[in-house]
């Protein structure tokens, strides 16, 4: 069988689909419509005479044939990428396009003070970011990395470290602590109004607290349980409830005395941020740039 421009085409979408498992996400990838991708492999099926997928509504697999495709070609393939990556070496300015999943404190914290400069500085080189606090795969979601809390990096990933270690405080508005008083020791937050705080995987988070060796967590009460950071910091710089963050999160309200720190001297230090990517890639040259001017930068300090 003679091999065409357009077999090849399709040879990439069938790459991007069997990584996903999904025609959805692999269309989301390469920017096509996933109606367009079923298209294409049904074109590419009736070419080879061979049926490359499986397609339910749920699931989409590999058939034998598809398997054995997929073996033969994803190291080409990955080959011509990474060349065409190294070509960015000889560019006088760097191309092409980087996509991250990151934490919604990362967005903020991090991605935020850096990119105006990262943008200005590297105008040729896109970057598409997604936000979200939940466990994901962020490469089988067609990331090229993604940051994470340095304690919620997978094992099998390669991770650098993007800045130090974090405080985590307790904050209330004056109006609320005027009205229900200071907790003076953890436990003491049982008889307050909390901000409960969901986790990726939808469970609840217990606040976290340390002093002097001794660590304790609270499944704290309260009415408002909340995913994002905004939103709670509104609440709670409105009087509705404490909320606990990052400490970097409340700097600014704090000292603009909108939000007042308690249990201070319990306040945990934890892992601070990461990326993280897969060791089987080439790292694209935008993602390794703008790595470097993170920490050149140092949003969060040294």
């Amino acid at each position: 069988m003679h091999t065409s421009r357009a077999d090849l085409a399709d040879f990439s979408y069938f790459l991007a689909i069997a990584k996903h498992r999904s025609f959805r996400r692999a269309g989301l990838e390469l920017g096509v419509s996933a109606s367009a991708l079923s298209h294409a492999l049904k074109g590419l099926e009736t070419r080879l005479g061979v049926r490359l997928l499986n397609r339910t509504n749920r699931s989409v697999t590999l058939t034998a044939a598809g398997e054995e495709l997929h073996a033969a070609i994803n190291g080409p393939f990955e080959a011509i990428g990474a060349a065409t990556e190294a070509l960015n070496r000889h560019r006088a300015k760097p191309a092409g396009r980087i996509r991250l999943n990151v934490l919604e404190h990362a967005s903020s914290l991090l991605l935020a003070p850096v990119l105006p400069t990262f943008v200005d500085r590297y105008p040729d080189i896109g970057v598409d970011v997604a936000v979200s606090n939940h466990l994901v795969d962020v490469i089988g979601e067609g990331a090229d990395a993604g940051i994470r809390y340095g304690g919620t990096v997978p094992e099998d990933m390669i991770a650098q470290r993007l800045s130090g270690d974090i405080r985590w405080v307790v904050v209330g508005s004056p109006a609320y602590l005027e009205r229900f008083g200071d907790p003076g020791h953890p436990r003491d937050l049982l008889a307050h109004r909390c901000l409960r705080i969901r986790l990726g995987d939808e469970s609840i988070y217990h606040w976290e607290f340390e002093k002097d060796g001794e660590e304790l967590a609270v499944d704290v009460p309260g009415a408002v349980t909340i995913d994002e950071t905004q939103f709670a910091l509104n609440l709670a710089t409105g009087g509705a409830a404490l909320g606990y963050f990052p400490e970097p999160c409340v700097d600014s309200l704090v000292r603009r005395g909108e939000l007042r720190i308690v249990l201070a001297d319990w306040a945990p230090v934890g892992s601070g941020f990461h990326i993280y990517y897969s060791g089987r890639r080439q790292l694209p040259t935008g993602l390794r740039l703008l790595i470097d001017l993170i920490r050149d930068m140092r949003p969060l300090g040294p």
